[in-house]
């Protein structure tokens, strides 16, 4: 059994993951001081993903990324290729994902308690202090459950990814490519097994983000 898939499916999600936790945090901080007209514009452009078809991001990140167009050609000239490689897995799933730790920040900050930052203001003490010794660890639980969401989704995403990096075993073939291509040729047995290892992946990030809102709850 060829588990490159496994491997390349967990690179993806996991390289999205760190920069999806990263943009999504800075984002929802930066968002969250805005004027509440601007702020709910880039709300409604940064949760579009979310309800859009993961086919129609893909069409969206081929109409930018593809070597047919000009920034996608411009980067295929420099040596950096996004179609058809698992760089542009990772875009993809950034993409589809990046909603999820977005709207996550965003409501743990909006439930901080800003009398918090008030006082520690009052004691001479940095907005960068404040930002990662007390306005993070309260809302740690809210964005790491966050975290777990995104990197979930990005381990599961398939309609994006077909598009950007398609099927190529031992390339770009992820679980999720992989099962519908053994399905589609007849392997029923192996793409079963491929659909147990994902069953065995979601309830292990379940478990995961279940424990994660339990400590929450306490």
């Amino acid at each position: 059994m060829d588990l490159f898939p496994l491997w390349n499916s967990l690179r993806i999600a996991a390289c999205t993951s760190v920069l999806v936790f990263f943009a999504g945090i800075w984002a929802a901080y930066e968002i969250s001081r805005l004027p509440s007209a601007l702020r709910g514009l880039l709300d409604t452009l940064l949760t579009l993903p979310l309800v859009l078809p993961p086919t129609v991001c893909g069409f969206f990140i081929l109409q930018v990324f593809g070597i047919r167009h000009p920034l996608g050609h411009f980067l295929d000239e420099m040596g950096v290729r996004i179609v058809m490689s698992w760089p542009g897995g990772v875009l993809a799933a950034f993409v589809v994902s990046f909603p999820l730790m977005y709207r996550t920040a965003r409501g743990a900050f909006q439930s901080f308690d800003k009398t918090c930052q008030w006082s520690a203001q009052t004691l001479g003490l940095s907005d960068t202090y404040i930002f990662w010794h007390i306005r993070m660890p309260v809302c740690r639980q809210g964005i790491i459950a966050g975290a777990v969401l995104s990197f979930a989704r990005a381990l599961g995403e398939y309609g994006a990814t077909s598009m950007v990096i398609g099927y190529t075993p031992g390339k770009t073939a992820t679980i999720a490519t992989t099962v519908y291509q053994l399905w589609r040729t007849g392997d029923n047995s192996g793409a079963a097994a491929w659909v147990a290892i994902n069953l065995v992946l979601s309830a292990c990030v379940l478990i995961v983000l279940n424990l994660t809102e339990g400590r929450r709850g306490q």
